[in-house]
């Protein structure tokens, strides 16, 4: 018997070949486990059940964690997942991250290179998804721009731009915990017992904000995601919202 999926995502922008959707945290992108939970494949599933019955063919092109929440890029057919895929692969997609960190930056921008790899590859870890810093790694690239820096309930916290060059598994959670800022509410990657779990059920402060891609028929696509209400709360009450979407742009084409 399949599981009656009722998912709460939205769709942003939409094409015959593909669909942009808003996930939010801490819905699954994809059934794990065999475990009988609601997931994104699923409620998409549901909503083009007359086109899948007709031919079309869904494919995750760009993945979340549970945790993450914001854009979610998916093909409608094995020919657009197939052209989506290579054009990840050539790196002429660009994807934007929002993160809210622990911690006030020295600088206002940086990248990190710093090669990652699974845990449990070099060493004895309990869980197999962690991924630490290591030569043995694989490339790994993220910029960082600082948004602004706050405080709250007296503690320093930053939101940053996260401009991941590669797509390896947890590359911007591995890359700020390396370089000591974690993310807010990352259990994961956090210091231990350093961080209660983060406001209205998203336990990790990331938030897929922009995606851009070249389009079949020329021009690019450029689709961007508001970062979830209780990001402005959890900032002192300050607005968190598109502000330099313009310049966001620029940066990807």
């Amino acid at each position: 018997m399949s599981l009656q999926v009722v998912v709460n995502f939205r769709v942003v922008d939409e094409t015959g070949d593909w669909v942009v959707v808003d996930k939010p945290a801490p819905l699954i992108v994809h059934p794990a486990n065999n475990k009988p939970e609601p997931t994104l494949l699923g409620g998409l599933e549901n909503l083009y059940s007359y086109e899948l019955e007709n031919g079309a063919c869904l494919g995750i092109i760009t993945r979340l964690d549970r945790e993450t929440s914001g854009l979610v890029l998916v093909a409608k057919h094995t020919a657009a997942a197939r052209e989506l895929g290579m054009i990840f692969e050539r790196r002429e997609a660009r994807k934007q991250y929002l993160a809210i960190v622990k911690g006030w930056p020295a600088e206002d921008e940086w990248e990190c290179d710093a090669p990652i790899i699974r845990a449990g590859e070099i060493r004895p870890s309990q869980i197999w998804v962690r991924q630490v810093v290591d030569a043995r790694g694989k490339q790994c690239s993220t910029k960082f721009i600082v948004e602004r820096r706050f405080l709250r309930d007296g503690m320093k916290f930053t939101l940053l731009r996260c401009f991941p060059e590669t797509g390896r598994m947890h590359q911007i959670r591995a890359h700020l915990a390396h370089v000591g800022f974690p993310l807010v509410g990352d259990a994961l990657y956090g210091a231990s017992g350093a961080f209660e779990r983060f406001i209205d059920g998203q336990d990790v402060a990331l938030h897929a904000f922009c995606i851009s891609f070249p389009k079949p028929d020329g021009g690019r696509a450029f689709v961007t995601s508001k970062p979830p209400t209780s990001w402005s709360r959890f900032a002192s009450d300050r607005n968190i919202s598109l502000a330099g979407v313009e310049e966001a742009r620029l940066r990807f084409l």
